[in-house]
């Protein structure tokens, strides 16, 4: 069965090919294909097209600039969504609603988060990434700006409902955005920077929130996100180029003047111009098959004006939003996305109990912290997400390549799970410090050192869980990350509403302990996807690349 897939020509695909395995690393530097500029022997996954408007193409500072402005409003969408978690305790009075009611709003704020996609990763995929930030940005402006405002249980849900469903891109679309500019080996490294702004705004709004109610009140926690969203939404106007671009490959592709330096000499010797094929030493099932040429785009399009990179609508497409949003309930029987949904949702709902409870603990007694200063212990968090991202971003790119160097060149979508072994012992370890201590009265370093590791083991969840699904599912990434939303924020809910109740009836000490437990077994199901993943893999391998095919055929491939 060959590495990973190719061309045979337009329209054609090696159904032979498991999804989620590559040929990422050239050992004998014989394929002809594209290999990146600055590590001659890594090959480019997917193969881009000979159109400079590709953004595969695009320069590194156009990459970036589309990147950052991706990333900014994540982190500002992000603040917006977590203002109230260490203010919780004010705010419940301030807008007379229970703790209990202000945490069942966050729950549904997580769910709509979750469906929400179901309208906004198809309308982003149909007309276009750019327009759905820039609507998301305006619409959760004003909700926010509602906040304040929102007084009893009823307006307080319908509010959080509202924020969830606007502000829900922040959970699919910027992942998607990664994958449409850079490639497998370098795409866990920006995933990493979309986690560290992901996680990291939500325990930087806690540190600026509680200092924010103590100095101008509470209605000014929900101003001053609403003002940085507009702001943003000004920047991302102005800067924030469409990234959607309908591809006619997939996978690893030849391409013209791309042989290797070995085919060159060869054919030189041969007196001819024919391809040569290594011998590589792989497998006749594991050997990667290149095709003569593959169709691509025409080269020579012209370049996109200032003007027209600010145009809102993307190019004309059928219109298939039903079939998008349908696809993605169906991808919930896909056995690596429902894990990739599942992991995510693990460690999203520690992160959850965290937020629920430290205003609670913190603020009561022994430690009898103010908003502000239970807000400075997110820093602990903070740290805690750099150096998740930078782990599970920069060193796990290298960690695949390295696997991949081992392995013939070839890259399994599971080798980036290996990882999750550090997280599956975090977990535990962090949850029982917190709970028992708490329950115990430890000293508060003891406490805040806690909220760092969980915050660590939170933020490499997010990055993982994302890449293996990514890794596996490419070119149909908008619509599985859907599906694994879906999954993750429906946990987030069933905890964000019984959160408060548990504690009550167990106590610090037995909630956490049990959760601890809970924890170490469910993150143990990682070693489960390393044994039997590629196995689950080939399960489902006809199926997508017949998916594939229908939507190359459609023109609806991104």
């Amino acid at each position: 069965m060959s590495a990973t897939a190719t061309m045979q020509s337009h329209g054609e695909i090696d159904e032979s090919v498991v999804p989620g395995t590559v040929h990422l690393v050239d050992l004998q530097h014989a394929m002809a294909t594209r290999h990146a500029a600055n590590q001659k022997d890594i090959v480019l996954v997917p193969t881009p097209s000979s159109d400079p408007e590709d953004p595969l193409n695009w320069s590194p500072n156009r990459k970036y600039l589309a990147l950052a402005c991706a990333l900014l409003y994540t982190w500002f969408n992000g603040i917006a969504l977590s203002v109230v978690y260490s203010v919780i305790v004010p705010l419940s009075s301030a807008l007379s609603v229970t703790v209990a009611d202000l945490n069942a709003g966050t729950g549904y704020m997580f769910l709509l988060l979750g469906f929400g996609l179901l309208f906004w990763q198809p309308f982003a995929l149909q007309y276009g990434k750019r327009l759905t930030y820039l609507v998301s940005l305006v619409a959760l402006t004003a909700v926010t700006v509602w906040g304040p405002y929102a007084r009893g249980n009823g307006q307080w849900i319908a509010k959080s409902i509202l924020t969830g469903f606007f502000a829900a891109p922040i959970e699919a679309l910027p992942e998607t955005t990664i994958a449409d500019l850079f490639f497998a080996h370098e795409r866990g490294t920006y995933l990493g920077w979309y986690a560290w702004t992901l996680a990291g705004s939500n325990f930087f709004a806690p540190v600026i929130c509680g200092f924010i109610n103590d100095g101008v009140g509470y209605r000014w926690v929900f101003y001053i996100p609403a003002i940085f969203c507009a702001a943003t939404f000004v920047f991302l106007f102005f800067f924030m180029e469409e990234t959607n671009y309908d591809r006619r490959t997939v996978g690893v592709v030849a391409t013209a003047g791309s042989r290797s330096s070995v085919e060159e000499e060869a054919a030189v010797d041969a007196g001819e111009e024919k391809k040569k094929v290594s011998n590589d030493g792989l497998e006749p099932k594991d050997r990667l098959v290149v095709p003569a040429g593959a169709a691509t785009p025409p080269e020579g399009a012209p370049a996109k004006t200032f003007w027209k990179k600010l145009s809102l609508i993307d190019k004309p497409r059928p219109f298939v939003m039903h079939y998008r949003a349908w696809q993605s309930l169906k991808l919930l029987s896909w056995p690596v996305v429902f894990y990739s949904g599942f992991s995510y949702g693990t460690y999203l709902i520690y992160f959850n109990i965290l937020n629920a409870t430290a205003s609670l603990i913190l603020g009561g007694p022994p430690y009898n912290f103010q908003p502000a200063m239970v807000g400075l212990t997110y820093i602990s968090c903070l740290i805690g997400v750099t150096g998740a991202s930078a782990f599970t971003g920069i060193f796990s790119d290298r960690f695949i390549i390295r696997l991949a160097r081992k392995n013939n060149g070839i890259s399994e979508s599971e080798h980036r799970l290996w990882l999750f072994a550090i997280s599956t012992l975090v977990i535990p370890s962090s949850l029982i410090l917190w709970g028992v201590g708490a329950a115990h009265g430890v000293h508060w370093f003891g406490l805040v050192f806690a909220m760092g590791t969980t915050a660590f083991a939170n933020t490499m969840g997010v990055t993982l869980s994302v890449a293996y699904l990514i890794d596996t599912y490419r070119d149909i990434s908008g619509d599985a990350l859907t599906t694994c939303i879906i999954i993750r924020n429906t946990m987030s809910f069933a905890i964000g509403y019984g959160i408060t109740p548990w504690v009550e009836n167990l106590g610090y000490q037995d909630c956490f302990v049990s959760a601890a437990f809970v924890g170490l077994a469910i993150c143990s199901v990682f070693l489960i996807m390393v044994r039997w993943g590629k196995t689950l893999r080939e399960k489902k391998r006809v199926q997508y690349w017949r998916e594939i095919k229908k939507r190359m055929d459609a023109g609806l491939l991104h």
